[in-house]
């Protein structure tokens, strides 16, 4: 997996960090990030998929409802909202790379409240990686990856494709240990019960 511990720390930039991937690589690197996530949950039960934990540290400002704005996410939410964030830079960067230049989002999240099953999530994980890859495979042989989109927030830079890309797996990546506190507190609450 790419390590993006230094890019959090802002002492190499994501374009640093990416510059040498090729599309074999961003297929590889999609595997590993979404088998991790599933190891993360191997051991899920149905309850802790809607399992609400403790987040005092919980904050959405993209929000749609005002009341979910401090909302702490279960499993299935974390878990559809980094499938869609991945797929949505997914959709990006195979525009970019074909030399199409995208305004706006692409984004489709599956309603989180829909999913209560361990199964669900990883249908939904699954249907992610296949996802993933058939935009990979729709990149031209030659990308073009002069083509950039400016993310939409304070000290942002231009991403070509590849950059735009590993922007989603570095969001991943931002929920992993999100994911390891939830099934830990699920866990100890099927324990207590």
């Amino acid at each position: 997996m790419l390590d993006f511990s230094k890019v959090q720390r802002k002492e190499l930039s994501l374009d640093e960090l990416c510059k040498d991937l090729t599309v074999p690589d961003l297929h590889r690197l999609t595997d590993e990030m979404i088998d991790k996530q599933l190891d993360l949950i191997h051991e899920a039960t149905d309850a802790d998929v809607v399992f609400i934990p403790e987040d005092p540290k919980a904050y959405d400002s993209f929000a749609e409802d005002e009341a979910d704005v401090n909302l702490a996410w279960t499993l299935g939410h974390v878990m559809v909202h980094v499938s869609a964030s991945s797929e949505e830079s997914a959709a990006i960067a195979a525009n970019l790379a074909r030399g199409v230049p995208v305004e706006g989002r692409m984004r489709y999240e599956t309603p989180w409240e829909t999913v209560s099953t361990i199964e669900q999530v990883r249908q939904r994980m699954e249907e992610s990686r296949r996802i993933r890859h058939a935009f990979l495979n729709a990149w031209p042989d030659q990308p073009l990856l002069e083509t950039t989109i400016t993310p939409k927030y304070p000290g942002a830079t231009p991403r070509n494709a590849v950059v735009q890309f590993a922007g989603g797996l570095r969001h991943d990546n931002s929920h992993l240990d999100q994911i390891r506190d939830i099934m830990e507190q699920a866990k100890a609450h099927r324990s207590n019960d």
